[in-house]
C-alpha cells in the first residue's frame, strides 16, 4: 500500500501499475479517512486495486447518525466500489493493462487481444475523450456509464481500426466509456 507520504500523487493522479507487484490503493495509508469517487475509478482504471477504510460506526463511540461514517463521500466512494467491482466481474481483468497512453483522460485499462478485445476509460471530467482502437478492428460494442446516476446510459456499435476515435459522454460530469468487441 502505497503511503501518502511516498507520493502525494496517489490521492488525486495515481500512477499506472507496472505490474511488478499488486498495489492495494488503501485509503487508510493516503488520508486516514478520506478519499472520493473519482478517486476509486482512476486507481481501478491505472491498475491499482482500491480499498476503502470504512469507519463503521461499531468502530467509534458516536451516537447513531453522527460521526465520520455519515458523510456523504463516504457513501459515494461505497457506491464507487461497488460499480468498478461490476465492471471487474464483466470484463476479463487479468488480461487488462494499464494503458493510459490509449485515452486522452489517461485513464484506461485496455486488453487489446483480437477477438477479446475491452477498453474501460475513466473520464473525470467528462466530456470527450480520443480513443486509439488501432489495434482492434471489426465492430465494436461502446458503452456509456454514468457514475452519479449508477447506470448505462447509452450502448452502439462502432467500427474499430482507427488510431483517433473520439467519442463524447451523452450526460454530464465524470463518466465511463466501456468498449468491447462485438460478437457479431
Amino acid at each position: 500500500s502505497p503511503k501518502v507520504m511516498e507520493n502525494e500523487d496517489y490521492k488525486e493522479n495515481p500512477p499506472p501499475a507496472d505490474g511488478s507487484k499488486v498495489i492495494i490503493s488503501d485509503t487508510d495509508h493516503l488520508w486516514g479517512l478520506g478519499g472520493s469517487g473519482a478517486w476509486v475509478w482512476k486507481s481501478f482504471t491505472r491498475g491499482h486495486n482500491p480499498i476503502f477504510m470504512d469507519p463503521l460506526m461499531r468502530c467509534y463511540n458516536y451516537p447513531p447518525g453522527v460521526g465520520p461514517a455519515e458523510k456523504p463521500e463516504y457513501e459515494e466512494i461505497r457506491r464507487q466500489m461497488g460499480q468498478t467491482l461490476r465492471y471487474a466481474e464483466k470484463m476479463d481483468l487479468a488480461a487488462m493493462v494499464p494503458s493510459g497512453k490509449l485515452s486522452s483522460s489517461g485513464y484506461c485499462l485496455a486488453n487489446q487481444t483480437p477477438g477479446d478485445a475491452e477498453y474501460l476509460v475513466y473520464l473525470p471530467e467528462g466530456g470527450s475523450v480520443v480513443v486509439d482502437l488501432s489495434a482492434t478492428v471489426g465492430k465494436l460494442i461502446v458503452e456509456w456509464f454514468e457514475p452519479e446516476a449508477g447506470m448505462v446510459t447509452e450502448t452502439w456499435t462502432i467500427n474499430g481500426g482507427s488510431a483517433a476515435t473520439s467519442l463524447t459522454a451523452p450526460f454530464d460530469g465524470d463518466a465511463v466509456l466501456y468498449i468491447q468487441t462485438s460478437a457479431n
